[in-house]
C-alpha cells in the first residue's frame, strides 16, 4: 500500500503545479486589457474498490459502506472565468469597452474570423480601424483622413465630424458577438479567441441588443483578476503540494522501515 500512496501523493503534486502554473499566469495578466482570469478545475482519479458498498455482511445484513482505495487526482480542466473586470477612463476616442456580453470581431490575414474584449483601438493607413495589432475589425469601418473627432455610440454606431463641416456623419456599426459558452472559446494569445465546438457558433447582434453589452467611448475593460484572491489561492496550493511531498516522504519511510525488518 505504501507504494501506491506514492503514486497517490505524486499526483497531488502535479495537479497543484497546475494550479500555481494558472494561478501565475493570471497574475502576469494582472494589467492586461480585456484578460479573464483561469481556474483549475480538479477531479479524483479511479478508486481500487476492495470490498463495494451495499455488499453481504451476512446472509441477513448488507454492508452500508465498502473499501475504496483512492488513487489521487488530476486536472480536469482550465476554465476561463468572463466576469466583467473593472473599467478604467482613457478619454481616448479610439478606446472602447463592452458593458456586458460580447466580443468584437476581428480578421486575422489568413481571413480567420476571430473575437477579442479588448476594445484598445488603432487606424491603419487606409483608416480602417483595427486591434493594436494592426488585424481589422469585421465592420469594415473606415475613419475619412479629414476626420476631426469620432464618436462611437453605445449601440456601436460610428460618427465623425469632418473639417469644414458642422454637422457628423456616420461612417458606421460595430457589431458584438455572443457565445452560449464562452468558455468553450480557444485563446490563441493576443487578447484573442476563436470559437471551438464547445463554445458554440457566434451570435452577431448589436450592442445592447440580445443580451449583448453596449459599449462605453473612452474607456477600457481592465482584467478581471483580483490580486489578493491569487495570493491566497496561490499560498493553498503551496501548502497542498508540500502535505503532498510530506506524504511521499511517510510512504518512503514506511517502504524502508519495512525492507530493514530482520526474520
Amino acid at each position: 500500500m505504501s507504494s501506491t500512496a506514492l503514486f497517490t501523493a505524486s499526483s497531488g503534486m502535479k495537479v497543484q503545479e497546475y494550479n500555481v502554473q494558472t494561478i501565475a499566469h493570471n497574475l502576469a495578466n494582472v494589467n492586461t486589457t480585456g484578460y479573464k482570469k483561469q481556474r483549475a478545475e480538479f477531479q479524483d482519479l479511479l478508486y481500487q474498490t476492495i470490498q463495494a458498498p451495499g455488499g453481504s455482511a451476512s446472509s441477513n445484513t448488507t454492508k452500508t459502506s465498502g473499501i475504496e482505495m483512492g488513487l489521487g487526482a488530476k486536472v480536469a480542466g482550465i476554465q476561463r472565468v468572463f466576469t466583467q473586470g473593472s473599467a478604467r477612463s482613457t478619454d481616448r476616442q479610439l478606446d472602447v469597452m463592452i458593458e456586458g456580453d460580447g466580443f468584437f470581431r476581428v480578421n486575422l490575414p489568413d481571413g480567420t474570423e476571430v473575437f477579442t474584449r479588448d476594445g484598445a483601438l488603432e487606424t491603419d493607413a487606409d483608416g480602417q480601424l483595427t486591434t493594436i495589432d494592426g488585424d481589422p475589425l469585421a465592420d469594415g469601418i473606415t475613419i475619412p483622413s479629414d476626420a476631426i473627432s469620432i464618436t462611437i455610440g453605445q449601440d456601436g454606431t460610428v460618427s465623425v465630424l469632418q473639417a469644414g463641416q458642422t454637422a457628423t456623419s456616420q461612417v458606421g456599426q460595430i457589431q458584438l458577438v455572443r457565445f452560449s459558452n464562452p468558455s468553450g472559446l480557444q485563446a490563441l494569445g493576443h487578447n484573442l479567441y476563436v470559437e471551438t465546438g464547445a463554445s458554440g457558433d457566434p451570435l452577431v447582434g448589436t450592442p445592447g441588443e440580445d443580451g449583448l453589452g453596449s459599449l462605453s467611448q473612452g474607456f477600457l475593460e481592465l482584467s478581471n483578476v483580483e490580486v489578493v484572491d491569487e495570493l491566497v489561492n496561490m499560498i493553498t496550493a503551496q501548502r497542498a503540494y508540500e502535505v503532498n511531498s510530506k506524504a511521499i516522504t511517510t510512504s518512503e519511510e514506511m517502504l524502508q522501515t519495512a525492507s530493514n525488518l530482520k526474520r
